[in-house]
């Protein structure tokens, strides 16, 4: 089954995708109107074949909700009007941390960083979901 991942941020939205079940990093979307994100998300969707999608859940480490987690639920609805994949919804929390470290491990300059972040919290996000099915 071919999976995207999300993590949608303020300004960012990071993209991982399954491909003979492993998981990569895909494309970063920055985010300038809604309907902008929504079209590129759908394009990306239909190009890839996607089956599902996996969407990151900011949760506070105690599991509570954070006004992250409403605009993310907002932005679930919206997309779940727009497609009618299955979306599936992971707890992000730790996963900017754990992108971090897999990034400095794999040698990447720092100053890449900023632009591969997003991308590889959505691999975290994608690869967690994963290990639990």
């Amino acid at each position: 089954m071919k999976l995207l991942g999300i993590d949608y941020g303020q300004k960012r939205v990071g993209l991982a995708m399954t491909r003979g079940g492993m998981v990569f990093p895909y494309r970063t979307l920055l985010k300038s109107t809604r309907d902008r994100l929504f079209a590129e998300l759908l394009a990306i969707i239909a190009a890839e074949n996607v089956e599902a999608i996996v969407l990151g859940l900011p949760l506070d480490l105690d599991g509570s909700a954070t006004l992250t987690t409403r605009q993310v639920y907002n932005f679930r609805d919206s997309l779940s009007r727009r497609t009618d994949l299955p979306i599936h919804l992971v707890n992000e929390a730790l996963t900017s941390f754990e992108a971090r470290d897999r990034l400095r491990q794999a040698g990447v300059p720092q100053r890449r960083h900023a632009d591969m972040l997003d991308q590889m919290a959505a691999v975290c996000i994608l690869e967690s979901f994963m290990g639990k099915q």
